[in-house]
């Protein structure tokens, strides 16, 4: 059976580039010029990828995920978006983007990272949906069946990315781990993206279990190769 793909670009020329090369690979291909038709045309499918641009009129390309999120958590939607900035990138992988594509863009690279996120996307359909299991560092909890995270008392709110992150630096306590091992294991094998995305996430998880610096710090810079979780240097 043929992976379906949905197309939400406004702009026609590159929207069937994508559907002629999509086709040709042998997907099964939907495309939409804005996003409140994007939404309506999702909510009806069963699709395996969202192909999504930023600055689509009628509903944002941020919105539209951010509501596609609330439906489901696993299906990978990769970003199209014009803006190169770290920070503009970071922000739609914030709110739960797989992987962002900068135009003007390269068709095999582009194609190549619809590849890589069906593959992260079917191991996750093929995952246990529950695990009943509590990972623990000092007084810092993560159930990783519930997502729950409590410092303490307090719960603490974190993305799907934060999380994954966080799982695994708790799954590998006390271990040196370097950003390209981080990228690998927390963003996929295939991320093409930059380094320095790992920097972002690690200070926004700092940042959430110890939002006052005051509580015993748990993940550890090692200066020039990456990061530790530990109770204590």
């Amino acid at each position: 059976m043929k992976q379906s793909i949905l197309i939400v670009e406004d702009e026609e020329k590159i929207a069937r580039l994508l559907e002629i090369e999509l086709q040709f690979e042998g997907y099964q291909v939907c495309k939409e010029k804005n996003g409140i038709d994007g939404l309506e045309t999702y909510c009806k499918g069963n699709w395996d990828l969202v192909l999504l641009d930023i600055m689509i009129p009628g509903l944002n390309g941020i919105e539209l995920l951010r509501r596609i999120r609330k439906h489901d958590t696993n299906v990978p939607v990769i970003l199209l978006t014009a803006k190169s900035s770290i920070a503009d990138k970071v922000e739609g992988l914030d709110l739960g983007a797989n992987d962002y594509v900068t135009k003007p863009f390269v068709i095999e690279e582009l194609l190549a990272r619809v590849r890589a996120a069906l593959r992260v996307g079917a191991t996750i359909d093929m995952a246990p949906q529950v695990v009943d299991k509590w990972l623990s560092a000092g007084d810092l909890r993560l159930h990783e069946g519930t997502r729950e995270v409590l410092r303490g008392e307090h719960n603490v709110e974190l993305t799907p990315r934060e999380f994954d992150l966080l799982v695994h630096l708790l799954r590998h306590q006390r271990q040196v781990l370097s950003r390209e091992q981080l990228l690998e294991n927390v963003w996929g094998i295939d991320y093409m993206g930059d380094t320095n995305v790992v920097d972002v996430y690690i200070r926004y998880v700092r940042n959430k279990i110890d939002p006052t610096r005051q509580l015993p710090e748990l993940i550890h810079t090692v200066r020039g190769i990456g990061y530790v979780l530990k109770e204590s240097l």
